[in-house]
C-alpha cells in the first residue's frame, strides 16, 4: 500500500485524504445520530466537528 501511495502525486494524495476525512465525518454523524435521535442536525454536526477536530487520546 506505501508503495501505491508513494507513486501518487501530492494532489492526488491530498484527494484521498480528502476522501477519507470525508468518510469518517460520515461514520461519526451516522453513528451519532443513531445514538441520539433526540438530536437535530445542527448538535450532530458540531459534535462531529468536535470529535474530528479532537487531539487523540483526550
Amino acid at each position: 500500500m506505501a508503495r501505491l501511495l508513494r507513486a501518487k502525486s501530492g494532489a492526488e494524495r491530498l484527494e484521498i485524504a480528502s476522501g477519507m476525512f470525508a468518510s469518517a465525518r460520515r461514520m461519526i454523524a451516522s453513528h451519532l445520530a443513531a445514538e441520539h435521535p433526540d438530536w437535530d442536525d445542527e448538535r450532530i454536526q458540531r459534535e462531529t466537528s468536535r470529535r474530528v477536530s479532537e487531539e487523540p487520546g483526550s
